[in-house]
């Protein structure tokens, strides 16, 4: 059992003739244990203070870990979006390809059609010019028949008679 600042100031020595000074020995005594019970109390704070280090050493422990935790899962969340953002885009791009060929692909048709309907529109201008030609060449070949004038000259018989 450990050395309590009561039992030094209560320890009684047995008195002999040649001993030391009653006085000093129970001044010393006191004084001593005066020492030895700041020096419990110092040794119970620092304890105490130690027990609290040890809080505050196993909290920040435990926020490292979550930060390291938090890191981590910012980082594995970083990655994801950045794997998300990589497929959209690519998702993105090949649609837009898509809309591209059937751009293209519809542009072609059209421009397909429209040069048919260009050839189909200079053919029938050709037809039309040849039958206008040969109505006009027609009506150029009555106009130049001999019958014509002769036809005239009996209309001017006739009214003449």
């Amino acid at each position: 059992m450990p050395l309590t600042p009561i039992d030094i100031q209560n320890k009684e020595f047995s008195r002999s003739i040649r001993g030391f000074s009653p006085s000093e020995v129970d001044e010393f005594l006191e004084r001593v244990a005066k020492d030895y019970e700041e020096q419990i109390k110092e040794n119970i704070a620092l304890k105490e203070k130690i027990t609290q280090l040890k809080d505050k050493l196993s909290h920040y422990h435990k926020l490292e870990e979550t930060l390291h935790n938090a890191i981590v899962v910012a980082q594995e969340t970083a990655e994801e979006v950045k794997r998300n953002a990589t497929k959209e885009a690519e998702l993105i791009r090949r649609e837009a390809e898509r809309d591209a060929a059937r751009i293209l692909e519809d542009a072609r048709y059209k421009a397909s059609r429209i040069l048919s309907e260009h050839d189909e529109l200079y053919k029938q201008a050709q037809i039309y010019k040849m039958r206008f030609r040969s109505l006009v060449e027609a009506q150029l070949a009555a106009l130049e028949m001999e019958d014509w004038l002769s036809m005239e000259n009996r209309h001017e018989e006739a009214r003449r008679a």
